[in-house]
């Protein structure tokens, strides 16, 4: 069994050596690694960094302009050859130790598709809009899709490679999370929870998304609800 850990990374040249660094020394067992690095255009120096740390078990891809957060995860997921794909932010806010709680499920032939739930596990409390916020969408996607998911906006997401066949994500920034989580409740595929633990940025830190990709998020949920 092989796992592809596609990591997006835009301007974390502060994070992105601790982040390998702990990727690398999670022990799967009989679990093979694949670690794809998608620098999806920093300016920062991430790129130069990432140059000196590309081997034989890290391969580096590189978008000549920042495409967002959903076109790095497309570019590779392209490049994948894992048996099951997770997604892993640059960022530190989530750990790489949790693998092993995604992977359970999937070991026990309880599901193929599992998402980590930052508000079920240990967490570094997170503003208060950006909590509402996140449960509002959980609570639309749960109307929307008849289903209980507690954090569909969590980027710890670990996928079958056949529970993405058929999928073309076409998103290209932070939309990327509801258009998956909907075209897979579509396919009529059970998303399986387990808690993780989360240490959320503040945006001093270099947080990202906004209140605008929430408004995003929302459309785009409504959108792959009536599109076939």
């Amino acid at each position: 069994m092989k796992l592809s850990i596609i990591i997006p990374v835009y301007n974390e040249r502060n994070t992105i050596l601790e982040l390998l660094r702990r990727v690398r020394s999670v022990d799967l067992g009989d679990i093979k690694k694949e670690i794809i690095v998608v620098d999806d255009g920093s300016i920062d120096g991430t790129s130069d960094i990432l140059a000196l740390q590309a081997d034989s078990t890290l391969k580096v891809l590189h978008h000549p302009r920042n495409m967002g957060k959903g076109a790095a995860v497309r570019t590779g997921i392209k490049e994948a050859t894992g048996d099951y794909i997770i997604i892993q932010d640059a960022d530190l806010e989530y750990d790489p130790e949790d693998f092993h709680l995604l992977l359970a499920p999937i070991l026990k032939k309880k599901a193929e598709v599992v998402y980590g739930s930052r508000f079920t596990g240990e967490h570094r409390n997170m503003l208060f809009w950006h909590m509402l916020g996140n449960k509002f969408l959980s609570l639309v996607t749960n109307i929307l899709y008849d289903t209980t998911i507690s954090d569909m906006e969590t980027g710890y997401k670990l996928f079958s490679k056949e529970s993405l066949d058929g999928i073309e994500i076409e998103s290209n920034r932070f939309e990327f999370e509801p258009e998956i989580t909907a075209k897979l409740l579509k396919k009529k595929i059970r998303i399986y929870e387990v808690p993780i633990s989360y240490t959320g940025r503040e945006y001093y830190e270099g947080k990202k998304i906004t209140w605008k990709d929430g408004i995003t998020a929302l459309w785009t949920l409504i959108k792959y609800r009536f599109v076939d």
